[in-house]
């Protein structure tokens, strides 16, 4: 995409008078620019769904909802939220389930009662759940059998999808029974800049750190989801924003990724507010997602790199789609141009939990030709780069930590003021990656603390991941450092691969590309997976124990 096109596209959108309408504030003691219209909290998005009326909604094996009838189920809960369970503003309650259907009007009625939404990882162990629930302090937690039977029974539980509920415990069924149905809300007042939500980090080291989202910080996320979207379809549709039309085709989202991450949570909010369909599954299954695609006519699908180039590589289904949203980990160029060239759409987010997702965002033709780049600065957000040393900014082109500051970046961390302080500068949110820009287009070459330093030399490890991707052997693949008595550090190359290949075979692919210190030292062929967090992110520490125990 023209990069002059795109500026007068946002510019149309976002300027005075345009349907998102931006407008200078100041947040918190920061000044920003911030969306004047349309929504203001994620209650108004939900509320505004119900205009979708009959058409579908969720979607999942064998259960339909329309969003008519999430309407109802939202209100009837939120009612039941602050009246029965007597929960006031900013009362935190607690998800700990699968990506079930229920995960969505549960979400959504937290935050039209005005509460806060605590997603606790499902995949956590009975500790770290248990760990989530006191941090925040939640006093409501709805959870699916496997999270119940790990969790403690210091606060009431709603289990979701169960049996008989065992003491302390109440069905959904039995809730939802005696739920109003007359589809109206609770009478709550919401102030842009309330807390929404307390996610989680994927707490790689040490305990993880709750960062505090408001409503401000999602529905900026929101609407930048929404311009950027709109600005793509006016690029296809010759430079001019395309007229909706009633027959138009319901659009349709394939959802893998976790809904307690910050990009599932993206997926629900733009498909509840566009009148998407929404479709979600247990586990990753590939012949399920295809038969999903196929039956309900999905128009997109959204992940983690490894399970869409799974989709991509071995599925026709893509040719079927307008677009493939990635994120949660680096994405190889060679994925964006596999995509593309089967007639779909790449588009990737770059963001952290604590920018509330996407804060750099690539798309469309724009990722064709940029696709080692992760994009341009979100509307609103600025963007430093920063010596970690001297915490001065770097000239262009040159690498440092990426900081970001603007609506979409959280007020700091649950109960802990010093890790806030140290991770946030007058609102700027330090990253911890490195990267650089070029041309107003952002690149991030690496995690700060995953850099190899070899001899003195830094080796980027996402840059030699990308090239050994390239490889047709190789299915998976993650750069490390292994301690070295003289140079400090070798790069180290763990593969999965998808045919035989030699492991010189692959250093000489890397030779041709990169400089001679980036080549491995040595590559590990691995049959098990890579060991990963639950947004795609490979454990890199748990990885470089496993392989310096093993010789």
């Amino acid at each position: 995409m023209p990069d002059q096109l795109r500026e007068r596209l946002l510019n149309e959108l976002t300027g005075p008078g345009g349907d998102f309408e931006m407008t200078d504030a100041v947040v918190r003691g920061i000044p920003m620019r911030v969306y004047a219209k349309p929504l203001g909290t994620l209650r108004d998005a939900a509320l505004l769904s119900a205009f979708h009326g009959d058409k579908d909604f969720l979607l999942y094996e064998d259960y339909r909802c329309t969003f008519a009838e999430h309407h109802r189920l939202v209100a009837g809960l939120a009612r039941a939220l602050r009246e029965e369970y007597g929960l006031t503003s900013g009362d935190r309650v607690a998800i700990a389930m699968r990506n079930f259907p229920e995960w969505v009007p549960i979400f959504w009625a937290i935050e039209v009662a005005g509460l806060v939404a605590v997603p606790l990882n499902a995949w956590w162990s009975a500790d770290e759940l248990r760990y989530g629930m006191t941090d925040s302090g939640s006093k409501l937690v709805f959870a699916d059998p496997e999270r119940t039977a790990l969790l403690g029974r210091d606060v009431p539980i709603v289990e979701v999808r169960g049996g008989a509920p065992g003491p302390g415990v109440r069905a959904w069924s039995d809730l939802v029974a005696g739920l109003p149905d007359d589809g109206r809300p609770p009478e709550v007042d919401i102030d842009a800049d309330d807390d929404a939500t307390i996610l989680y980090t994927s707490g790689t080291t040490g305990r993880p750190k709750g960062a505090i989202g408001t409503h401000r910080n999602h529905v900026t996320n929101l609407l930048n989801t929404v311009v950027n979207r709109k600005i793509g379809m006016a690029v296809t549709n010759g430079g001019t924003f395309p007229e909706p039309g009633p027959d138009d085709p319901q659009p349709g989202a394939l959802l893998t990724f976790p809904m307690f991450h910050i990009a599932g949570i993206t997926v629900l909010c733009f498909a509840t507010l566009a009148g998407a369909k929404l479709a979600t599954m247990y586990r990753w299954d590939r012949a399920q997602a295809e038969k999903l695609i196929s039956e309900h006519g999905l128009t997109s699908a959204a992940g983690v790199p490894t399970v869409m180039r799974d989709l991509v590589e071995n599925s026709d289904a893509v040719r079927g789609l307008d677009g493939v949203t990635m994120g949660g980990a680096p994405i190889p160029p060679d994925l964006v141009e596999r995509i593309g060239g089967l007639g779909s759409s790449a588009s990737s987010g770059y963001g952290l939990t604590e920018t509330t997702s996407t804060v750099v965002g690539n798309s469309g033709e724009g990722y064709q030709e940029h696709s080692h780049s992760v994009g341009q600065p979100m509307p609103g957000a600025e963007i430093r780069v920063v010596d970690p040393a001297t915490g001065d900014d770097v000239p262009d082109g040159e690498i440092g930590e990426l900081w970001f500051r603007g609506p979409n970046v959280v007020r700091g961390y649950w109960n802990l003021p010093e890790a806030t302080a140290e991770a946030f500068t007058d609102g700027w949110f330090h990253t911890g990656d490195l990267g650089y820009v070029q041309d107003e287009w952002v690149y991030v070459v690496d995690r700060l603390k995953d850099v190899v330093i070899r001899g003195g030399e830094n080796v980027y490890c996402a840059e030699v991941e990308a090239v050994l991707h390239e490889h047709p052997a190789i299915a998976d693949v993650a750069v490390i450092g292994l301690p070295h008595r003289t140079l400090g550090e070798e790069v180290c190359a763990v593969v999965n691969l998808k045919t035989p290949a030699d492991v010189e075979e692959l250093r000489t692919h890397v030779r041709e590309r990169l400089a001679g210190f980036k080549v491995p030292t040595h590559v590990v062929v691995r049959e098990d997976p890579l060991p990963r967090t639950a947004t795609g992110k490979v454990l890199k520490r748990r990885l470089r124990e496993q392989i310096v125990q093993q010789g």
